[in-house]
């Protein structure tokens, strides 16, 4: 190779050199997201968080002021949410597809760390939950104290290693078609056999949680904390 090609060659690199530094530093030049917005679904009559479904849950529907395009954050299980990676501006916020009446959106300045907090109605409430250990049985008992006139679906009892234990992540579960309006005092059972389900060995610890759902079009299931016990 001449000397001329090798002196073509190494120009033209450091010319490729040269153009990538300037674009890394205007990929440096750009702004970073330099707030975060957080907050809690919380009962509006009890005062405490309402449970989630971590898969297929409700979420936030977040739009930018500006922007036409929605962002949406999942629900945690334990009613929580949170992007600590936003700019900060002014947004329209709504939980959307909950377990819970509709509720209207906020506007909400973002700066720095936001919290937003989400006073709501769950379409239905599980009371005086007791879930206990009876040899191979784990019995559940409560009530359930719904808040819209619409039937309740069904009930059901979910296992599973993972406290985020629910009807779409579980390892057994028992449930009971219900389909009518529900007498507040009525006390329901619900026994899984933990015996015949070679996921629920003996020695190890599950998570166990109650759920109900209503029917209204998109309802996800309303919960109860989940219970650990060592089988």
């Amino acid at each position: 190779m001449s000397t001329k090609n090798i002196t073509s060659i190494i120009l033209l690199f450091a010319l490729i050199v040269l153009l990538s530094s300037c674009g890394l530093n205007d990929l440096d030049n750009y702004d970073q997201p330099d707030a975060g917005l957080s907050g809690r679904i919380v009962d509006d009559e009890t005062g405490e968080l309402v449970q989630q479904d971590i898969i297929r849950g409700g979420v936030i529907e977040i739009v930018e002021n500006g922007y036409v395009t929605p962002q949406y954050l999942v629900l945690k299980n334990d009613g929580t949410y949170a992007n600590t990676r936003l700019f900060a501006n002014s947004y329209t916020v709504q939980p959307k597809r909950g377990n819970f009446k509709v509720v209207d959106p906020q506007e909400v300045n973002v700066k720095g760390q936001t919290t937003l907090d989400f006073r709501v109605t769950p379409y239905i409430r599980i009371k005086d939950l007791d879930i206990e250990k009876d040899g191979n049985i784990i019995r559940a008992t409560f009530r359930l104290e719904q808040t819209s006139v619409s039937n309740v679906l069904k009930v059901g009892l979910y296992a599973h290693p993972d406290p985020n234990v629910g009807e779409p992540m579980h390892l057994a579960r028992k449930e009971v078609n219900v389909n009518e309006i529900v007498d507040p005092n009525e006390v329901f059972q619900i026994e899984l056999d933990t015996f015949s389900d070679p996921d629920l060995r003996e020695g190890k610890l599950i998570f166990f949680r109650v759920g109900a759902l209503i029917d209204v079009p998109e309802a996800k299931f309303n919960y109860a904390a989940a219970v650990s016990i060592k089988l």
